[in-house]
């Protein structure tokens, strides 16, 4: 425990993006609570419902929606974000303007944002998480990756939750060459932990991420799983006020799971088939799981990172269109994800907290 923080107050805020971005706090703000800082939750929709869960005793804020919707046809993934583009201009405009006045009204003295464009002070130290220094968006990858990291330079820190080595988890997403803002590659993030524990699923199918391409998933795994002749878990990723559990032949299906939960049913289950998301990948990475990807259609990020892994020999995928549910048979040909032991030097990262020459207006 860091005992010189005085009590520092940190206003943590993951973009409300699916519930990737949301979970890799949860590791964030258990260390600022370890470490005597007293954390600050702010963010919208499943993702603030999901922290209000995990951490019922902590301070919770409503920050805009960005309205971030997937297109049902992938295709127009990036035309929809665009469709979408004056709401979310709207909202970091209007978190600005919220962040300002929470940063007077209850002392805060350092802002870590995860992705949220619009949570910055220039009166207190602030750091920006994101595992994608290069936004990728097909043609226009050039634009939207000068575009982001000229965001990143206002802030700080720049902390990317990977390895700077070529032995890494997201390649060139979260690569550059000669960044000209203060990086610090701090490890993968993941709140779960490996325990050896007798399996009890044969296949866990978890989702996630933004309607309507959550829901239309849902759909078809439910048709595919009918003609799975294991047991199965099936975690729908819906954040409701209760958690239902229903049971249907050899499948068990839950909304949603808090953390505790999810990682025993992770040690429980021998395969998951999910998306690729990054903040899935680190949690396999950290349980060492055999896996399956369904790439979220349209969304280049996630399709990137599902060829790199293949390609390395380490986790097959499918796009949706095509995915049968034989085809989980290929991970027996896959070497699946290692088990990284770097631990996260906390008390060093949060001294960017801690400096004396704050920038002050």
């Amino acid at each position: 425990m860091n005992i010189n923080t005085a009590n520092k107050t940190i206003l943590i805020a993951p973009l409300n993006w699916g519930l990737g971005h949301a979970t890799r706090c949860i590791p964030i703000i258990k260390a600022l609570q370890e470490n005597n800082y007293i954390p600050i939750i702010a963010s919208d929709g499943i993702a603030l419902e999901l922290l209000k869960k995990e951490f019922p005793y902590v301070k919770t804020l409503k920050l805009p929606s960005y309205k971030i919707e997937y297109a049902k046809d992938g295709k127009n993934f990036k035309w929809k974000l665009l469709k979408n583009f004056p709401e979310i201009i709207k909202a970091v405009w209007n978190e600005k303007k919220k962040v300002k006045k929470w940063v007077k009204k209850y002392d805060i003295d350092g802002i870590i944002s995860d992705n949220r464009l619009g949570v910055f002070s220039k009166k207190v130290a602030t750091v920006f998480i994101t595992h994608q220094l290069n936004v990728m968006t097909g043609n226009t990858t050039w634009i939207t990756s000068l575009l982001h990291q000229n965001i990143i330079k206002k802030y700080t820190q720049c902390w990317v939750p990977d390895f700077e080595g070529t032995l890494n988890l997201t390649g060139k997403l979260g690569h550059i060459k000669n960044p000209d803002f203060e990086l610090k590659y701090i490890g993968p993030l993941s709140r779960m932990q490996k325990k050896e524990i007798p399996k009890l699923y044969d296949l866990m199918i978890i989702l996630s991420g933004p309607e309507p391409q959550r829901g239309i998933l849902e759909e078809k795994l439910k048709k595919e799983v009918q003609n799975y002749t294991g047991k199965v878990v099936f975690i729908k990723g819906i954040i409701e006020k209760e958690q239902k559990k229903e049971q249907q032949d050899n499948i068990t299906f839950y909304n949603f799971m808090n953390t505790r939960q999810l990682e025993q049913t992770f040690n429980e289950s021998e395969i998951v088939l999910c998306r690729s998301g990054y903040t899935t990948i680190m949690d396999l990475a950290k349980l060492e799981k055999k896996a399956f990807f369904i790439p979220t259609p349209g969304q280049y990020e996630q399709e990137y990172l599902a060829e790199k892994l293949e390609k390395e020999g380490l986790v097959p995928y499918s796009n949706q269109d095509d995915f049968k549910i034989e085809q989980l048979q290929k991970i027996q040909n896959y070497k699946g994800l290692s088990h990284f032991n770097t631990p996260i030097d906390w008390i060093t990262l949060f001294d960017v907290f801690e400096e004396v020459n704050q920038v002050v207006l």
